[in-house]
């Protein structure tokens, strides 16, 4: 299937459904937009919900909807601004992403809220921006600038939908691998070329331990 338009957050979906888990059952992706990743990841996981806080992009998500997939218009920072029953904000999905969604808040808040909504045992993926603080991060951005112009060109400089929410990032290539690091140990954490860094985080099982009275 080919994507209806391309940009580098479209560039990385492939990443990220490939790092959904064997026997995933429920799968969430938080700031869902139009909802052309959740339609992606339908294929991987039992079910799929898709959440955004925007009406429009949930008004466009919805005109295509996979029968195993659900989109609801919600802030996954706050579960009482659930506008039905189908998004469970109780720890219970096998697997979360968020595409260009933790630099709209303050990363730990962001981070902290997208680990309480993964199972224990579960898988994180966060496709995230950061800016250009040293001379280094500015010499690994402009290696980007050819590539992704070869891109956007062979894929007729489609960028995505109209109305998408943007926001620019506070948040320095640096700071984002140290918070990172801080609120997620063990991750695995790459910054990739086209001005995106990758997170893959596997929740440990002890939660579902502690919770239950285990050792």
């Amino acid at each position: 299937m080919t994507d209806p338009y391309w940009n580098h957050n479209v560039h990385y979906h492939p990443v990220v459904v490939d790092a959904v888990p064997e026997g995933c059952r429920t799968a969430l992706d938080v700031g869902c937009g139009d909802g052309l990743l959740a339609r992606k990841l339908a294929g991987r996981a039992g079910s799929v919900t898709g959440v955004d806080r925007s009406p429009e992009m949930i008004r466009l998500a919805r005109a295509d909807v996979p029968e195993n997939v659900t989109f609801v218009e919600a802030d996954y920072l706050d579960g009482t601004s659930l506008v039905d029953g189908t998004y469970d904000p109780d720890g219970t999905y096998d697997f979360v992403s968020a595409v260009a969604v933790v630099h709209h808040t303050e990363f730990a808040n962001a981070v902290t809220r997208l680990v309480s909504l993964l199972a224990p045992g579960g898988r994180l993926v966060i496709v995230g921006l950061a800016y250009n603080k040293t001379f280094l991060d500015r010499m690994i951005s402009g290696c980007g600038l050819p590539v992704s112009r070869f891109l956007a060109r062979r894929h007729g400089g489609k960028l995505g939908p109209v109305g998408m929410p943007v926001e620019d990032t506070s948040t320095s290539w640096g700071e984002a691998r140290r918070n990172v690091r801080r609120l997620l140990p063990g991750a695995r954490y790459r910054r990739r070329l086209l001005w995106r860094y990758i997170v893959v985080w596997d929740k440990p099982v002890a939660s579902r331990e502690r919770r239950e009275g285990g050792p």
